[in-house]
């Protein structure tokens, strides 16, 4: 059994199906116990220790026709010679054999040749954290990479004592790390209009989730005596050439955002908004306000040009919804998905990612036959508030058609809707926060394609 993956370019091979009737059916119906897991893994051991043994036997035999594997048979040069200094590489980089894996864009997708949007490989990708190099992009003028000596943060508006932070008074302040997903309010939006994109990449990759450090911004407003009756709403605003602006209320404010100089034990990349960014946890992306240079307390929404003609939901009577920033609960298979090969029949451990900007995934079902049976996966941990949640649940590929979904259930009780049930209520001409269940079909030729509208 093998899945071959186009974009990242493996085949993860393993031995032949050799999985009874019985067996298959045990799985798919009730999954992997200790007794049908410690059967699987001796046979693949048995298989493996056959491989292994054969060259002797064929020795033994005389069978020329018996030809052993020579990268086992055969001592590689890696193993006889003396390997890189510990220099060649002080800031270290992927083996070359995974340049497949990255950030890809997609033409067309924006107007403007500065602005940008590139997409994290979320098929290639392991556990829940995105490494930083692979980090979804989305910039509305290009990014910009600042001297963190001569950036100021500061805060105004309704406050007792307005002041302006270097980077070095915010470093030393109490910080906090936090894990949290980062997701753009049109992450998913051509499948409004049915329009199948290949991969998982495309269809979902506007999604990363990260370790973030710095400050609460609680802290922040404390420290500059913020008016606790006249202030309702805060306008953050960045530092690149589009000016970006969001309006927060301040409940979320004082609740888990943060002011954040830190990504993934190191400092914030560039395109990522160093050297000091904003994080609103469970939020559209564009809220996570990058190369933050003001925040702004206020008594009423600001309604900046980012807040009335983007990021606002076209219903089906031709009216907008504004301020409706919330990720809803959502969740995506990630292996096998779109733009894989199936190489065998057998054994496949479905994998993906869930997540909710309300809090944390409860529960995720998996269905193979289009919604007509689900079963529930297990969710490893960590399980965290407003963080990726990775799923896993085994299937037994038997060769015939089937459609791949995964239905995510967050701690409020809230079901990830069919993509018809949410165009029922929002129409078929949104953009913005579609959180609907997504459809990998698997051909009897084991590849498998995007039909998000079945």
């Amino acid at each position: 059994m093998s899945i071959r993956n186009k974009q990242v370019g493996h085949i993860l091979k393993a031995p032949e199906n050799f999985l009874s009737d019985s067996l298959v059916s045990e799985i798919n119906t009730m999954g992997l116990n200790s007794k049908r897991r410690s059967f699987l893994v001796n046979s693949f051991l048995a298989a493996s220790s056959a491989l292994a043994s054969a060259p002797l036997l064929a020795a033994t035999l005389k069978n020329d026709a018996f030809v052993g594997d020579p990268n086992i048979l055969t001592l590689p040069e890696h193993s006889k010679s003396l390997g890189k200094a510990v220099a060649t590489n002080p800031y270290g980089v992927p083996s070359k054999y995974e340049t497949n894996l990255l950030r890809r864009e997609s033409p067309g997708l924006t107007r403007v040749s500065a602005a940008s949007v590139s997409f994290a490989p979320l098929q290639g990708l392991f556990g829940i954290i995105t490494p930083s190099g692979l980090h979804f992009e989305r910039h509305h003028q290009g990014w910009q990479d600042i001297d963190p000596t001569k950036h100021r943060f500061m805060i105004n508006g309704l406050v007792k004592n307005a002041k302006v932070y270097t980077m070095d008074d915010l470093m030393r302040m109490p910080s906090v790390s936090r894990m949290h997903f980062i997701e753009c309010g049109a992450n998913t939006a051509m499948e409004w209009g049915n329009v199948a994109v290949p991969t998982v990449q495309y269809s979902h990759g506007m999604l990363s989730c990260s370790e973030f450090t710095g400050v609460l911004l609680s802290t922040l407003l404390e420290d500059c005596g913020y008016d606790k009756k006249a202030g309702k709403f805060l306008l953050a605003e960045g530092a690149d050439g589009s000016g970006m602006t969001r309006t927060i209320p301040i409940e979320k404010a004082l609740d888990d955002v943060l002011v954040v100089w830190g990504m993934n034990g190191e400092m914030l990349r560039p395109e990522n908004g160093y050297p000091l960014r904003l994080i609103v946890p469970g939020v559209q992306g564009v809220s996570s306000v990058k190369w933050l240079r003001r925040i702004e307390v206020g008594d009423k929404p600001y309604a900046t040009k980012d807040e009335a003609v983007h990021y606002i939901d076209l219903m089906p009577d031709g009216m907008y919804r504004q301020y409706t920033s919330v990720q809803e609960c959502k969740s995506v298979i990630t292996t096998p998905s779109g733009g894989q090969t199936l190489l065998n029949k057998g054994f496949y451990n479905i994998t993906g990612l869930a997540w909710s900007g309300r809090g944390k995934v409860k529960r995720v079902d998996v269905s193979v036959d289009g919604g007509k049976n689900w079963k529930t996966a297990r969710l490893e941990t960590p399980v965290l508030s407003k963080c990726l949640t990775r799923f896993n649940i085994d299937w037994v590929w038997d060769g015939s058609p089937a459609i791949l979904q995964s239905r995510a259930i967050d701690e409020t009780g809230y079901v990830q809707p069919k993509i018809n049930e949410l165009r029922e209520v929002r129409g078929t001409k949104s953009v913005y926060h579609n959180n609907a269940i997504q459809s990998w079909k698997v051909a009897e030729s084991g590849e498998l394609s995007n039909v998000q509208a079945y």
